[in-house]
């Protein structure tokens, strides 16, 4: 079984981690990123930025991953397509197993893991995955070109699957279980004002439906008003869930603190986790904000607190957590 000693690993590919890639780069780190499952995190699932610092025109959150990637490699920072499947942080230095079944011992650790959707948890629901369901419009949205589909959510996310849906499907309906919406005033706006929308207020998804078989895929989907507690059935060929997003961090559980949300905890302005030498940026440990921006800086703290930690820590024999 391959074994590597690091000086610094990096858990995650987003901009928290590419961020804190650059950083500790540029400190002579040497600092070696995990991938994980998903390059470039959730960036890479985003159409159009327009509220990423620094450029007037709206880019492709693909394109931007991209260039951070490149400019951390640029400056020295190792990248490996690798997941991390189990840690062991009770001993120094640290250890993690990987997919490929590679052991690396790190003398400090940014964790970068992110978040990932959250579903809807009907019965139905994982026959449809790939088949009418989907948690990504950017990734799916082509195969329902022309057709009817429905969006679950009332956040930034669910706004803007909509708005990107609006532009190749037939229609688009937004469920929400409130009467108000939770994005942007100016996501609102045009989403209001767009005449390929409708919204469903005080409403949810209880079920998806098919006359033949899931492996057909969905026909309609059953919609439950909260109020009335009256259903219809909205013809429709596509599900779009958008109703926020878990941490990824199930592997950090017993071995670091997490909320009660499974969110890692940091101590107040700072990224430092329970345990001495182990960091978390982005929104594996952010769950306010969680925007590309705030990650970014979240990556740049963790990786600036690696480096006075390695500063006081790496030459010791010892370690005291």
């Amino acid at each position: 079984m391959p074994n590597y000693q690091e000086n610094l690993l990096i858990f995650g590919a987003g901009p928290a981690g590419l961020t804190a890639g650059i950083y500790a780069a540029r400190a002579n780190l040497s600092p070696v990123i995990l991938t994980g499952l998903q390059p470039g995190g959730q960036m890479t699932l985003t159409s159009e930025v327009e509220n990423y610092p620094g450029f007037t025109d709206v880019v492709q959150g693909t394109w931007l991953m991209e260039k951070m990637q490149k400019q951390a490699m640029h400056v020295g920072a190792k990248i490996v397509y690798d997941i991390v499947n189990s840690v062991d942080f009770s001993q120094y230095p640290f250890s993690c197993l990987t997919d490929q079944g590679v052991v690396y011992l790190a003398k400090s650790i940014i964790i970068a893991t992110g978040a990932r959707a959250r579903w809807l948890g009907l019965p139905n629901e994982e026959h449809f995955k790939g088949r009418g369901i989907s948690a990504c419009a950017i990734c799916d949205g082509a195969f329902y070109r022309n057709k009817n589909v429905v969006v679950v959510g009332g956040g930034n996310a669910a706004v803007e699957e909509a708005l990107y849906l609006a532009n190749i499907c037939r229609s688009v309906t937004l469920v929400h279980r409130r009467d108000t919406l939770r994005a942007e005033k100016i996501l609102q706006d045009r989403l209001l004002d767009h005449d390929k929308v409708t919204i469903i207020w005080n409403s949810v998804v209880e079920e998806v439906l098919s006359s033949i078989s899931p492996s057909k895929g969905l026909e309609a989907i059953r919609i439950n008003n909260l109020n009335s507690g009256k259903t219809i059935d909205l013809s429709a060929e596509g599900l779009f869930v958008a109703i926020g997003h878990e941490p990824d961090t199930k592997i950090f559980r017993d071995k670091l603190l997490l909320d009660q949300d499974g969110y890692l905890v940091v101590e107040p302005g700072s990224t430092r986790t329970s345990v001495s030498g182990i960091f978390a940026a982005g929104d594996c440990a952010d769950k306010i904000y969680r925007q590309a921006i705030t990650a970014a800086g979240m990556g740049c703290m963790a990786a600036l607190e690696a480096e006075k930690y390695l500063s006081r820590f790496a030459n010791k024999a010892t370690h005291k957590q």
